[in-house]
């Protein structure tokens, strides 16, 4: 009876550490996918003002905001590209985490472009505006010629696995057409030996001999046809 009890006990305590596993982990995916949800948010509201801001500002404050935006649509494109080009090529694996490392830089000086948006001195800010421009072109420039470099490499995949295709459906419709190719004729081997057959049956009734019994030829009109085709009725004699 204690065994019993023992036992009834430990699968008790196995239940709740169980259970507590599970809402551990049903309550960390719930707040990871909260996390995301408000990060997408909270990203979508500041480019939206960025955009608003470069269009609708003039001077250093436009020029900061149109950085910004610029900086962070291209860097966000290339992720995006390789993110999704590295589940069906691996090779973009090292590619990623060249972007990786270029993503610190980028984030670097989207946060000082984001200061400077608060710097009170526009004459300063404005003489760093030459050198910031430089900065933002050469990361830009690094994340295109990556996102570029992976979608004409997949498209060179596709282009290369298609002229495949075709090759091998070419094949596959020549073989289907096998009836265009000429077939000897059965007429002379027909002849042949029907000829032999009638030597044959000559010199059996020569040596009194007693040829085969002669097949009966059948009526073509008899023979089954296709499922498609009406059956032949027979001739009727009076």
């Amino acid at each position: 009876m204690e065994a019993v009890i023992l036992i009834l006990g430990l699968l008790f305590v196995a239940f709740m550490a169980l259970g507590v596993y599970v809402s551990v982990k049903v309550i960390g995916a719930a707040k990871r996918g909260v996390d995301r949800t408000i990060t997408q948010a909270r990203r979508t509201v500041e480019e939206t003002t960025l955009r608003a801001k470069s269009y609708g500002q003039v001077g250093v404050a436009g020029e900061l905001a149109q950085l910004r935006l610029s900086l962070r649509t291209s860097m966000r494109a290339t992720q995006e590209a390789l993110q999704a080009g590295v589940a069906e090529d691996a090779s973009l694996s090292e590619s990623l985490g060249l972007f990786q490392r270029l993503s610190v830089h980028g984030q670097e000086l989207d946060d000082e472009l984001k200061r400077l948006e608060r710097e009170p001195d526009r004459a300063t800010v404005a003489s760093l505006l030459p050198g910031l421009k430089q900065r933002t072109e050469r990361i830009t420039h690094s994340a295109e010629s990556l996102r570029w470099a992976a979608r004409d490499r997949a498209r060179r995949f596709a282009d290369d696995d298609l002229a495949a295709l075709n090759t091998q459906i070419d094949v596959e419709a020549g073989a289907l057409r096998h009836w265009t190719v000429e077939e000897p004729s059965a007429g002379a081997g027909a002849g042949a030996g029907a000829g032999g057959r009638g030597g044959d049956r000559a010199r059996g009734a020569e040596a009194g001999e007693e040829g085969p019994e002669a097949l009966t030829a059948r009526d073509p009109r008899a023979q089954t046809g296709y499922s498609w085709q009406k059956a032949v009725r027979p001739e009727t004699t009076n």
